[in-house]
């Protein structure tokens, strides 16, 4: 099984931006200490601080699954919300914060409706959940 994990704007500055929102680990860091160790899957990342960069990756991959951190584009971007809805592909909406505990405008996702779940709250280990469920997904 192959998993693709994409991450939104301004994920490139974690363990930088917001600390005490986000952590202090790079997702490099992060990918290779925890993600990378996986044995019965293939997983990659990219991460791109363009909208249209997101739906191009969404649209060329050739991965099982995706895990979508979309950032701040969660929020506003019927583009990215409409790719997800074209793959046809499982992929999981994760967030590193718990965003109904955030601003009120974090509160809503146009990509939950066409996503076959979303995980937030749970720091990096976010993506760790996806990658579980996705895992299981595949037995189904």
């Amino acid at each position: 099984m192959k998993i693709l994990i994409i991450n939104g704007p301004n994920l490139n500055l974690l363990g930088k931006r917001n600390t005490a929102v986000y952590g202090s680990q790079s997702f490099e860091d992060f990918f290779q200490a925890r993600i990378a160790v996986f044995q019965d899957v293939e997983i990659d990342h990219i991460q791109s601080n363009v909208e249209g960069e997101l739906v191009n990756f969404l649209h060329d991959t050739d991965a099982d699954a995706v895990i979508i951190n979309a950032g701040a584009y969660t929020h506003t971007s019927v583009a990215i919300r409409d790719a997800i809805e074209a793959i046809q592909k499982p992929v999981v909406e994760v967030h590193i914060s718990n965003i109904t505990k955030r601003e009120t405008f974090r509160h809503d996702s146009l990509i939950s409706p066409v996503a076959v779940g979303c995980i937030f709250g749970f720091g990096l280990d976010s993506y760790l959940l996806a990658i579980h469920y996705l895992m299981n997904y595949r037995r189904r």
